[in-house]
């Protein structure tokens, strides 16, 4: 039985609530690509796979916008897969479990996926209206957006004629995105070395849990706390008091997700155990008191563990606590040029040991590409001096501000038609596969909206019902004044 029968529009939350079952990660969009391969043929459209997954499907004009020029409606088809610590959900296989409370649909569990299905929900329910005005449609579905843009990055941008591109990934009402920062994905290893356990130790796990998190572009002026930072701090003042071992690792899971848990497997002096529980006491008090409103429920966790005969050598220990309490994270700078925007930043999103390695992941972003080179220099220096092996995972470019669009001008006309309100022009610190699209499709014009979501990249990511109507609307308002 449909959860989402009795909302308008009805297509769009048919298709969502289609899409909701299908499993798609990043690196992981065969099933969603082959859903919308199958629409296509259903509907007999044109359209075009490659090898990345990437989709595009075209729709002919309606009769009377024959001699308007073609648009580009386009949005990603993979999701970041995140889900509370205590949840046994399978991304791979695993329908996403959403309820639906008061105006909003809501993952409690997991992320829901409406970043970025939303967007493909919405594109299939125009591709299959027989009424639709609008010019001809060339819909694009990316693929592996969240987790380095690869599919844009892949794109063969001569299978699209359009000069103008409306992207569908934004996540407030009511604002027009027009640009946003460029970003990198770095990966600093350190080769595990072992060293053998003296008698008379304990062992304990430290771990840092009930953290908000959050989208590390588009929720990180909010200061949420990361939970590797926080676990980096402690593990250096446990260093710092009892000389710990330290045998194990991990915390996060996306470099563009402020990560909400880390753990930390150590073993100290039994004779130090007392004091090792009053500054679990004291630190906690610590972030508490720091975060406030912020991140209340934080907690920094001091609990007994199995025993262990092995822990990383002393030095490698001393490496990685060091680096990852001297690593840039969060907010770094703020714009000069538009108030309340931020220029860059860095998010420490994943520690893991992979069995060989541990390995640090972290993104940079800045509107400035030379910013972002400077950060990324800074990464480079910091990674030598502690000895660990960095390699540069992804890099895409930002989408810089252009003021005379005449896409912008159709959209605010549209916009006012249906609302009597322009909309509000923004510069996001997200990223968008925007600014790849400019080298890979050309010389075009681009503009992103999307309807209110909140929460995304985090469980509780939670769509509002009445917002992607009105969303809806402003879209086939939009294509309907192309002619």
């Amino acid at each position: 039985m449909r959860k989402l029968k009795n909302y308008q529009p009805d297509r769009v939350f048919y298709y969502f609530e289609e899409i909701t079952k299908i499993p798609r990660p990043s690196f992981h969009e065969e099933k969603i690509a082959d859903y919308i391969e199958a629409f296509a043929k259903s509907k007999k459209l044109q359209y075009y796979r490659d090898s990345f997954n990437n989709i595009i499907v075209y729709k002919e004009a309606h009769k009377d916008y024959v001699n308007v020029e073609p648009i580009i409606l386009q949005g990603h088809i993979d999701m970041v897969c995140e889900k509370k610590p205590e949840s046994d959900h399978d991304f791979s296989k695993d329908p996403i479990n959403f309820e639906v409370f008061e105006d909003k649909i809501i993952a409690r569990e997991t992320t829901l996926g409406a970043d970025n299905g939303i967007a493909v929900a919405m594109i299939l329910a125009l591709l299959e209206d027989e009424n639709l005005k609008a010019p001809k449609l060339e819909c694009l579905f990316t693929a592996n957006e969240e987790t380095g843009m690869t599919g844009a990055l892949n794109l063969d941008g001569k299978r699209l004629s359009s000069k103008r591109l409306l992207n569908l990934d934004s996540e407030e009402e009511g604002i027009l995105t027009v640009s946003c920062a460029g970003g990198q994905r770095n990966e600093v290893r350190f080769k595990k070395e072992y060293e053998d356990l003296e008698k008379g130790y304990i062992f304990y796990e430290l771990s840092i849990s009930g953290l908000k998190g959050g989208h590390s572009g588009g929720e990180i002026h909010k200061y949420h706390g990361n939970a590797i930072v926080r676990l980096a701090r402690a593990l250096y003042r446990f260093d710092e008091e009892f000389n710990i071992k330290l045998i194990s690792l991990s915390g996060g899971g996306k470099p563009n997700a402020i990560p909400r848990y880390s753990k930390a497997k150590i073993a100290i002096k039994e004779e130090d155990l007392k004091n090792a529980q009053l500054l679990t006491i004291k630190l906690n008090s610590e972030y508490v008191k720091e975060l406030g409103k912020i991140d209340p429920d934080i907690r920094l966790n001091f609990e007994k563990s199995f025993e262990e005969e092995k822990c990383l050598k002393e030095d490698l220990k001393k490496r990685i606590i060091g680096l990852l309490n001297v690593m840039p994270n969060g907010v770094l700078t703020m714009s000069s040029d538009l108030d309340g925007l931020v220029e860059s930043s860095s998010n420490i999103g994943v520690l893991e040991d992979d069995g060989t390695y541990i390995n640090i992941i972290s993104a940079l972003r800045s509107n400035k590409g030379t910013l972002k080179e400077f950060l990324s220099q800074k990464i480079k220096i910091l990674s030598k001096f502690f000895g660990g092996d960095l390699e540069i995972l992804s890099v895409y470019p930002e989408w810089p501000f252009e003021d005379k669009s005449a896409l912008i001008d159709l959209i605010q006309k549209s916009y006012k038609n249906l609302y009597n309100k322009p909309m509000e022009i923004f510069a996001t610190h997200g990223g968008l596969e925007c600014g790849i699209f400019k080298k890979s499709i050309g010389n075009i014009e681009m503009a992103s909206i999307g309807p209110e979501m909140h929460g995304v990249h985090a469980p509780g990511e939670n769509l509002s019902i009445s917002s992607t109507e009105r969303t809806y609307e402003l879209i086939k308002e939009i294509l309907k004044n192309t002619k």
